[in-house]
């Protein structure tokens, strides 16, 4: 992660350092931008590299850091939950415009390394529990955790909408895709009288085996370089 966010400082170093040394009125054939990136696979920066007039490749990161307190309810059962989920990737990007005189339309193909890609939901009871004629506290009562994990390379596709490049110094442009996780892994882990449920880790695994879609819809704050 540190030697991406590097390479990403130095890129327009190294860009502006070769320009330097052409002529002044030579146009440099390849087109260059840095974007700071906002969306559903959370907020990073890429580096955009027109290859040809038609086909621009883009290497960047996301970060998505996400917790929320009491989202949903339990029928019969009063509780504090929260909802988690953090994910980092670093990924590689290929642009095409198929339609030289309709810049607006970009398909984007490629693939990213998903570094970290959990997802926790933590359950707690805040209500006495009786058993017969046990009474049991919150404390005693325990707490139930799920976690859910993918990781490794996964593919993405998708459609760009507006311009890659700004015509001047600066654009707003759309993506609108999705990436095909990994299968992911789940488990259980309970305490209190939770803790039989960490048996049930098998059975969550094969209800969210296909739990693989990310959607992703990104808006790219683009700045020429």
């Amino acid at each position: 992660m540190k030697k991406l966010l590097l390479l990403l400082m130095l890129l327009p170093a190294v860009y502006r350092a070769s320009a330097q040394k052409a002529p002044a009125d030579a146009a440099s054939p390849h087109e260059q931008s840095i974007s700071v990136i906002g969306g559903t696979q959370g907020f990073g920066a890429e580096y955009r590299y027109g290859l040809f007039s038609q086909l621009n490749l883009r290497l960047g990161f996301g970060v998505l850091p996400i917790t929320a307190n009491n989202v949903f309810t339990l029928s019969d059962v009063h509780s504090n939950n929260t909802l988690s989920a953090k994910f980092t990737n670093i990924h590689l990007m290929a642009e095409v415009t198929p339609f030289k005189s309709f810049k607006f339309l970009r398909v984007v193909v490629g693939a990213a390394d998903i570094l970290k890609g959990n997802g926790h939901v933590s359950v707690t009871p805040t209500d006495t529990y009786t058993y017969g004629s046990i009474v049991l506290s919150p404390d005693q009562v325990g707490s139930l955790d799920m976690d859910m994990n993918w990781s490794g390379v996964c593919p993405y596709f998708g459609l760009g909408l507006v311009k890659a490049f700004p015509t001047k110094r600066f654009n707003i442009n759309l993506d609108l895709g999705t990436y095909y996780l990994n299968q992911p892994t789940a488990t259980f882990a309970g305490t209190g009288i939770f803790s039989g449920n960490s048996s049930q880790s098998s059975q969550l695994q094969q209800n969210v085996q296909n739990y693989r879609w990310l959607p992703v819809i990104q808006l790219n704050f683009n700045f020429k370089l």
